[in-house]
This record gives structure tokens, C-alpha cells and sequence, in this order.
């Protein structure tokens, strides 16, 4: 993750996973950032990998990642302007307190992104950090809000047709309720 400028403020913003019943949640502290960064951020604080499109919806306006750092020559987000020319100090200045994340335009992950509160940094804390949450996210590639259902209904029941297949698909194990946070922040402190 590219460093974020040195500042006394942190922004504080609640992240809410769509169509996802309970809701699936992370409270992050970051300092001003580009939206770029703050797309990794979401994505260590979601524990998803960074391997789909994403974007940002904030007012009419949408904003995802530039050919170069997509890595292609000729890749164009339909009339998406370039995340990293708008930073959370822009939204707050423009009144934005809400917004929407997409990740994975396949699956269709969307998030609320809502802006909490500004405050001043405390001491020597590092951030970005997560502070609360609730529930794992789903895995990558499950299929939408609608594959993580099925997921979730397969893994639970030995005597769905998909649940042997679906238990070595996701290693295992998986505990939908499970929110590390100490896992999250290792995350995010590497990203």
C-alpha cells in the first residue's frame, strides 16, 4: 500500500456489506487519504485479495482504478474518473458523509461506506487501524450476497448436495460469525 500522508486528523468510517443479513461490518480509522488507498484499505479490513475491479459511487459521480495501475494498455471503467485524484478530505469538503464501494463486478459486493467522525490523531496510534467489527467476511469468488447463501446454507448441512465440495473449496472450515480483529489489523498494518 502506498504510504498515507503524515496528518493530526482520522477519519473514521463504518463499512456495511449490502444484502448481507445479519450485516457483515468494520469501523476503520485512517488518515487523509486517495481513494486508491482507501480501496486497499477496505480490501485488508475485508480480508478480500485485490483480484477483482473495483470502484468507488459517490454522488453521480464514479471513480476506479487508472490503466497503469490496472497493469493495461487499453482497459477503460466506463466513464470512471481516477480514484487517486480524490482523497477523504475532498468528500468531507464537499459534504459527502456517505458513499458506495463495488468490489468484483461479477459477484457484485457492494458496500456503504459512511463517514462517522473527523477527529484529532491520538498520540503515537497506528492507522489505518480497524476498531470494531462484526462477522467474516465472505470468501473471495462465492458468488455475490446470493453464493454466500447458498454457501453458508451448503457448508452448515451435511446433506446438502454441494457440501463436501464446497467445505475443500473453502479449506476446511469457515465461521461466518468470526470478526479477528487482530487478524484485520495485522492485515492492514502489511497492505
Amino acid at each position: 500500500m502506498a504510504k498515507v500522508r503524515a496528518t493530526s486528523q482520522v477519519y473514521q468510517l463504518k463499512i456495511v456489506l449490502e444484502d448481507i443479513r445479519p450485516p457483515i461490518w468494520r469501523r476503520i480509522q485512517t488518515p487523509d487519504c486517495d481513494l486508491c488507498q482507501l480501496h486497499r484499505i477496505i480490501q485488508s479490513a475485508m480480508g478480500w485479495d485485490a483480484y477483482h475491479l473495483w470502484e468507488f459511487e459517490i454522488g453521480n459521480e464514479r471513480f476506479g482504478p487508472t490503466e497503469d495501475e490496472l497493469g493495461m494498455d487499453s482497459f477503460e471503467m466506463d466513464e470512471s474518473q481516477d480514484a487517486g485524484s480524490v482523497r477523504l478530505s475532498d468528500l468531507v469538503k464537499a459534504g459527502y458523509k456517505k458513499f458506495r464501494y463495488v468490489y468484483d463486478f461479477g459477484d457484485g459486493w457492494r458496500h456503504t461506506l459512511t463517514l462517522e467522525k473527523v477527529e484529532e490523531a491520538e498520540g503515537k496510534l497506528r492507522h489505518p487501524r480497524c476498531i470494531k467489527g462484526k462477522r467474516a467476511c465472505p470468501p473471495e469468488d462465492c458468488g455475490g450476497p446470493w453464493g454466500y447463501g447458498n454457501l453458508l446454507q451448503a457448508i452448515s448441512d451435511p446433506q446438502h448436495p454441494e457440501h463436501q465440495e464446497l467445505i475443500e473449496w473453502i479449506g476446511g472450515s469457515f465461521d461466518p460469525e468470526a470478526c479477528d480483529l487482530d487478524q484485520i489489523n495485522t492485515l492492514l498494518k502489511r497492505a
